[in-house]
């Protein structure tokens, strides 16, 4: 059956918001698998496979620990274990998921010093670097930047903030969300120093929601010793001793790990450096068709541009929202909407996961009825466009 369709649609939804993302078959399968004893001896060969292959996806031989949850629930992990009350860090508002993150530290009792931006751009690294510069005494205890953010379709460099860090001779600890990124961009964690990255599932990693992850520096446990945010589901210190032999010291999500096992093969099958130029491919496809469309991407400067998902402006007067509306009601395609400021501003077309240039060309065909349908001004012939560009670049 179909779970809460409004209407009867023939054919197959079309799934192009920046994640959840589509689910591809293979995975589904694996899911589909009988649960596990996760406390038998199969289970701890599933559970050490599974950790040593996402070290390969996060690029780091330091640990990765899983939890049964959201990115949220990851990034409350990564600051709980490496911070103390009244702790100091410095943020990016780089859009709506810096602004949660940020609402979270403030909550933990952690002071941010919030970096504003535009929310058309990364982070500012040069403001970044000041502030480690101006921080004589060392007070502040970590970085947290966004890798790829969601909302606005920017990515933030990682190894450019890397660099401001060693530049200012800062010992602060450099925390990165990638939970939109981690397989769908490159992202190195031991070669860009960071000490704690924050993933999740349903990106690019092709999986329902529902695991979250945190890939841990040497340097970050260290920091967990003496840490002393309040931590008890979160705590790395029980988690890192039952990994050792593959367990879990809870009850973990079994046909979860199943599907991430499938989905890490089908990563490193392909290639990473595959997956990072596929997903390439379709996001300059996707800005192509938007530039002759007449739209404006919401990322204005191209060292930034996001692989995972475009944010496109509407022209003033125009709502974002009534156009999403008009292309699920009458093309049965979800489009990502705008997220705080850029509510009813933006719609975001995801291009990221198990996606091909025909599923591409079908989602940009569905964009393009739903402009005329919706009386937006635009330009005909952005889906050519694209076309032109993939067959050029199959």
């Amino acid at each position: 059956m179909a779970y809460f369709q409004s209407k009867p649609n023939s054919g197959r939804h079309f799934l192009h918001i920046p994640g959840p993302s589509n689910v591809p078959d293979r995975i589904l399968r694996a899911m589909d698998h009988p649960t596990m004893d996760h406390r038998g001896p199969d289970f701890g060969k599933l559970g050490a496979q599974v950790l040593e292959k996402a070290k390969a996806i996060f690029k780091t031989q330091s640990h990765v620990v899983i939890y049964p949850a959201s990115g949220t629930g990851a990034w409350e992990a990564a600051l709980v274990n490496t911070l103390s009350p009244g702790d100091r860090v410095v943020m990016c508002e780089t859009g709506w998921f810096a602004h949660l993150w940020n609402e979270m530290a403030e909550r933990l009792g952690i002071v941010a010093d919030f970096v504003k931006t535009d929310w058309r751009r990364g982070a500012d690294v040069d403001a970044i670097g000041q502030k480690l510069r101006d921080d004589k005494s060392h007070a502040i205890k970590a970085v947290c930047v966004v890798h790829n953010e969601t909302s606005t379709g920017a990515t933030s460099r990682i190894a450019e903030v890397r660099a401001a860090m060693d530049a200012a001779g800062h010992p602060a600890l450099l925390l990165v969300d990638t939970i939109s990124g981690l397989g769908s961009m490159d992202y190195r964690h031991d070669e860009w120093g960071v000490d704690v990255t924050v993933s999740g599932s349903q990106k690019g990693l092709m999986l329902p929601p529902g695991l979250s992850f945190n890939a841990i520096s040497a340097k970050a446990i260290e920091a967990s010793k003496s840490a002393k945010l309040t931590r008890s589901f979160w705590d790395w210190k029980p988690m890192l001793a039952a990994n050792a032999t593959g367990y879990f010291p809870y009850t973990p999500a079994t046909n979860m790990l199943y599907a991430l096992d499938t989905a890490c093969d089908m990563l490193l099958e392909e290639g990473l450096d595959n997956v990072f130029a596929r997903h390439d491919r379709m996001a300059e496809a996707t800005r192509r068709a938007v530039r002759h469309w007449g739209l404006e991407v919401q990322c204005e400067d191209p060292r930034h541009f996001s692989s995972v998902l475009t944010a496109v402006r509407l022209p003033e007067g125009h709502s974002a929202n009534a156009l999403r509306a008009t292309i699920l009601e009458k093309f049965n395609m979800s489009l990502g909407n705008g997220l705080g400021q850029l509510n009813d501003r933006v719609f975001r077309i995801g291009h990221l996961g198990d996606i091909t240039p025909l599923q591409l060309v079908g989602a940009l065909g569905g964009v393009e009825m739903g402009l005329r349908a919706a009386g937006i001004p635009h330009q005909a012939g952005g889906v050519q466009v694209a076309m032109d560009y993939l067959g050029g670049n199959a």
